[in-house]
C-alpha cells in the first residue's frame, strides 16, 4: 500500500511539473514582463513594486507577498484629474475607489507569504502572481498581449514582443463605474474609449467597451 501511495505521489508531482512546463502563457508572460521592466523599470514602493506610465497618469502596482495588510495585492492607480474634468463625482464611485487625487482599482490575491527573495525582485514578485493566481493571467490574441485580470473589468496588459508591437503596455479600464459616477467616458483626456475584441467564459469572441491608455516604450 505504501508503495502504491508513493507511486501515485510521484506521478502527481511529475504531472504538475509537466503542466507547469507546458504553461506557455504563464511562462511567456514572465519572460515578456521582464522585457517590459528592462525598458521601463519599476520602482520599489514599500512592500510593492510600481510601474508608472510615461505620462505619469497611471501606474500598475503589485506585490508578491499576498499576506501583506491592505485591500489589494495588485492594482491600478490613476490620476483622478482628467476623470473629474470629464464630469466624474468621486463620491459616487464604489467604496475605496476614490483615494484623494488618485483612483484605485485592483484585486486581493489571497494570503500566501513568499520566500524572502521574491519581494526583492519585481519579476519574481510578478511570478508569484502566475504561480498562485494563474487564472488571472491571460493572452489577448487580437493584440498579442499578456495581461493581469484585476477584477471588475480592469486589467494591465503588455506586448508579448515589443519589437513587433506599437502598444507595449496598456492600462485597461471598465468605463461603467466612471459613467455611473457622472463622467463623460468618451471625453476623458488621455484615455481612448473603444470596443475591444475578447473571449467570453465559453471561449466565444465578443466585443466589450473599454477605456485604454497605451504606450510604446520599446
Amino acid at each position: 500500500m505504501k508503495r502504491l501511495l508513493l507511486c501515485a505521489l510521484c506521478a502527481a508531482l511529475l504531472l504538475l511539473t509537466a503542466c507547469r512546463a507546458l504553461d506557455v502563457i504563464g511562462n511567456g508572460s514572465v519572460t515578456s514582463f521582464a522585457g517590459v521592466l528592462d525598458a521601463l523599470p519599476a520602482a520599489a514602493a514599500g512592500d510593492t513594486w510600481m510601474l508608472t506610465a510615461p505620462d505619469g497618469a497611471a501606474a500598475f502596482v503589485w506585490s508578491g507577498d499576498f499576506s501583506r495588510t491592505g485591500v489589494y495585492d495588485a492594482w491600478l492607480e490613476l490620476d483622478a484629474a482628467p476623470f473629474v474634468a470629464a464630469g466624474l463625482d468621486p463620491g459616487r464611485l464604489p467604496d475605496g475607489m476614490a483615494q484623494g487625487e488618485r483612483l484605485v482599482a485592483g484585486a486581493s490575491l489571497g494570503a500566501q507569504a513568499p520566500a524572502p527573495e521574491v519581494s526583492e525582485s519585481p519579476v519574481l514578485s510578478y511570478g508569484q502572481i502566475v504561480a498562485q493566481q494563474r487564472a488571472r493571467i491571460g493572452h489577448h490574441a487580437a493584440m498579442d498581449h499578456f495581461g493581469v485580470d484585476l477584477d471588475g473589468g480592469f486589467m494591465f496588459e503588455w506586448a508579448r514582443d515589443m519589437a513587433a508591437n506599437d502598444k507595449d503596455i496598456v492600462f485597461v479600464l471598465n468605463p461603467e463605474p466612471f459613467r455611473q459616477a457622472g463622467a463623460d467616458v468618451g471625453a476623458i483626456e488621455g484615455w481612448a474609449l473603444a470596443m475591444v475584441e475578447t473571449m467570453d467564459e465559453a471561449g466565444r469572441p465578443i466585443e466589450v467597451e473599454k477605456l485604454l491608455k497605451p504606450f510604446d516604450i520599446g
